[in-house]
C-alpha cells in the first residue's frame, strides 16, 4: 500500500452556525452560538491549529451587525487563517464589512503551494434556493484557467448533488448542470464542499468527492419528503491535502444530547 506524503494541509470546515441577533436567543430552542463555539472549540481539542478554516455559510439567521461582530470575534480568537463563505441566510455585504480584517475574510480564492481552492457565491436575493450566477461561473473558470494548481477545491453554500430528501432538493444550485459541464474539463478538481443540508453527503460524480457537513447547530433527516430535524449532534468535517491530490476527511460530532431541539417543529425561516 502507497504510504502518504507527510506535513498535510490541515482545514476545518464549518457550516450553518445560524447565530442570531442577541446572546442567548434560541432557534428551534437551540443556543445556535453556544454550539458554534463547542463545535469549533472540540474541533481544536482534537486536532490543535488548523492551516484554514473554513466557514461555508449561514453564519447568521437573521443577519445583523451584532451577530457578525460577535462571530467575528470567536472566530478571530484562533489566530489562524478563516475565510467565510455566504448562505442563504447571510448578508454578504454586510458579513463582508464586518468579517474582513484581522485573520479573517471572505476571499474567493485560497491558492497553496499544490492545491487551489475557488469559493463560489449561490446566493439568490430573498431566496433559500441556490443559483450560480453566471459571474460566479466566469470566475471559476478564470481561476482554472489562470493558475495550473494540480489539485482544486471548488467551495459553495448550497448542495449541487440531490440529497434525496424532497423539501431540501427544492433548494439544490438550480443550475448544478453547468456546475459540472463546466468541471468535466478540469481534471485537477478533486473536491466539492458543500453546506447547507445540515447533515453528511459523502457521494462521487465525474470523479469528484462532493461532501456536505453537519451544521454547527442542528440536524435534518435524511431522505424526507418534509422538514425533519434529526436529534444526532452537531459536527465538523476536518481535511488533510497532500502534495500528490490525495486527501483525507473524516466528520466528528459532539458528544452530547441536546435534549431542548425543538424536535416535532415543521419549519424555521
Amino acid at each position: 500500500m502507497m504510504s502518504m506524503p507527510t506535513k498535510p494541509f490541515s482545514i476545518l470546515q464549518i457550516s450553518d452556525l445560524h447565530v442570531l441577533p442577541e446572546t442567548g436567543d434560541t432557534l428551534l430552542g437551540i443556543d445556535t452560538e453556544y454550539y458554534f463555539k463547542q463545535v469549533i472549540a472540540a474541533a481544536h481539542e482534537r486536532y490543535g491549529k488548523f492551516d484554514l478554516i473554513l466557514v461555508s455559510g449561514d453564519l447568521a439567521q437573521q443577519p445583523c451587525i451584532a451577530s457578525y461582530q460577535r462571530i467575528h470575534k470567536v472566530l478571530a480568537s484562533y489566530k489562524t487563517k478563516i475565510v467565510c463563505l455566504p448562505g442563504n441566510h447571510d448578508n454578504y455585504g454586510l458579513m463582508s464589512f464586518i468579517l474582513n480584517r484581522d485573520n479573517i475574510s471572505c476571499d474567493k480564492q485560497i491558492l497553496l503551494e499544490d492545491w487551489q481552492i475557488i469559493c463560489l457565491n449561490t446566493q439568490i436575493a430573498e431566496s433559500p434556493c441556490g443559483r450560480l450566477a453566471q459571474k460566479e461561473l466566469d470566475f471559476l473558470v478564470r481561476c482554472l484557467e489562470q493558475h495550473s494548481k494540480p489539485n482544486v477545491i471548488v467551495a459553495m453554500h448550497h448542495h449541487c448533488i440531490p440529497s434525496e430528501s424532497e423539501w431540501l432538493d427544492t433548494m439544490l444550485i438550480e443550475n448544478s448542470g453547468e456546475l459540472f459541464e463546466c468541471l468535466s474539463q478540469y481534471k485537477e478538481v478533486k473536491l466539492i464542499l458543500n453546506s447547507h443540508v445540515h447533515q453528511v453527503m459523502e457521494v462521487q460524480k465525474q470523479g469528484i468527492q462532493v461532501l456536505t457537513t453537519p451544521a454547527c447547530c442542528f440536524q435534518f433527516k435524511p431522505n424526507c419528503k418534509d422538514f425533519t430535524l434529526d436529534p444526532i449532534p452537531p459536527g465538523y468535517r476536518a481535511l488533510q491535502l497532500y502534495a500528490d491530490g490525495q486527501f483525507k476527511s473524516t466528520v466528528h460530532r459532539l458528544e452530547i444530547n441536546q435534549d431542548e431541539l425543538h424536535i416535532t417543529s415543521e419549519g424555521y425561516k
